[in-house]
């Protein structure tokens, strides 16, 4: 027998919990119960697990003690902590749909039904909030998860329901793509933040040299993990070149090194640091973001990303007249729809050309501190 009882969130919001028991001579021998947000959500559940259930041997299957999402995830997060740690976005992204109620699924009730459910959730006040290529972004870090748990762990996770989900969703009308960023830094902003990041070198030498960083960040178009990652023992003078570890890629980071010019503006920068350690830029990712984010704040610059400065760096070259290959030797990109994103011109020459703060940042010292 199926109940679904509606309940008034604190937001005014309805959610529905569907409950199926089953009792044999009197005895109850099955019972289980989903949340939803939607009503036809809840009852189109009811009538496929009913459906399951009265098939033969299927009510000793159900009480099968199931693993969790949040379970699948601790132990995918666990393996790829012995290859390589996750990015930041992703790692955070996965304990947070670990830590919430979808995170109690058990590996048998994965559906399209269900993971549609919690990507409208997810963009219902209640779940955040959040903008339709944010859940997709969700989606796409829970179908890692989901995609190896299966075939590497035995889970019965039905192989297609991320894919049914995503079809869904956009038939419902909701574009989980991301968009495409074209934000570029102006001359302005950046003679803001390099001017606070002076003031805070003077105040701390010893801090993070934003100026180094950024103006490489800006002319060598790496992103910050690549910075920070960067060994003298990785330069090839010759060629004037470094080798990229683990560059990002969509199908493949591990072991995916590559070898990137370095145009002369950067060389310059690169050449400028002290060989005191192993990596070239020896800060941290985390850091470097969170130093650019507080600037940006307190100079109120608004929708301003470091990683920005990697699309203002490939745009600057194509501006320069510089063909494709040419770009993708700097960026490291393989194909042109893949560079195109990040090609947002503004005019057919230099945007740089004789920038004053080039200079500055060549000639800055740096103060590395003590280990």
């Amino acid at each position: 027998m199926a109940t679904i009882r509606a309940r008034k969130l604190a937001d005014g919001t309805v959610s529905y919990t569907a409950q199926i028991r089953i009792k044999r001579d009197g005895v109850q021998v099955y019972q289980e119960s989903q949340t939803f947000a939607r009503k036809q959500a809840a009852q189109a559940w009811v009538r496929r697990r009913e459906a399951d259930l009265d098939q033969p041997g299927a009510i000793e299957r159900a009480n099968r003690k199931g693993i969790t999402v949040q379970d699948m995830i601790k132990q995918y997060l666990d393996e790829m902590e012995k290859v390589r740690p996750l990015g930041k976005t992703k790692d955070a992204t996965l304990n947070a749909i670990a830590a919430s109620d979808f995170g109690q699924t058990v590996d048998s009730d994965i559906n399209s039904q269900r993971l549609v459910d919690f990507a409208l959730w997810r963009m219902s006040k209640e779940g955040g909030g959040v903008q339709p290529q944010t859940a997709g972004n969700d989606l796409a870090h829970l179908g890692a998860v989901l995609s190896i748990a299966r075939p590497a762990w035995g889970y019965a996770v039905d192989p297609h329901a991320m894919t049914d989900a995503r079809k869904v969703l956009r038939k419902l009308g909701y574009n989980m793509k991301s968009r495409e960023r074209d934000r570029r830094p102006t001359k302005d902003e950046l003679d803001k933040l390099l001017k606070h990041f002076v003031g805070i070198l003077e105040r701390r030498p010893s801090s993070i040299n934003m100026l180094k960083v950024a103006g490489f960040a800006l002319f060598s178009t790496r992103r910050q993990d690549e910075i920070c990652r960067i060994l003298w023992a990785d330069v090839d003078e010759e060629g004037q070149r470094v080798l990229v570890r683990d560059m990002k890629n969509p199908g493949q980071k591990i072991g995916n090194n590559v070898w990137c010019y370095v145009p002369d503006e950067a060389w310059n920068i690169l050449q400028s640091m002290p060989k005191e350690r192993a990596e070239i830029f020896p800060y941290n990712s985390s850091s470097i973001s969170t130093a650019w984010a507080k600037a940006c704040k307190f100079l109120m610059i608004e929708d301003l990303h470091f990683h920005d400065l990697r699309h203002d760096g490939v745009s600057r070259l194509f501006e320069m007249d510089w063909d494709i290959p040419r770009v993708a030797s700097v960026s490291g990109h393989r194909d042109w729809n893949s560079l195109r994103r990040y090609t947002h011109l503004r005019g057919s020459r230099d945007p740089y050309q004789n920038w004053e703060w080039l200079r500055m940042i060549v000639q800055a010292t740096v103060s590395l501190g003590t280990n």
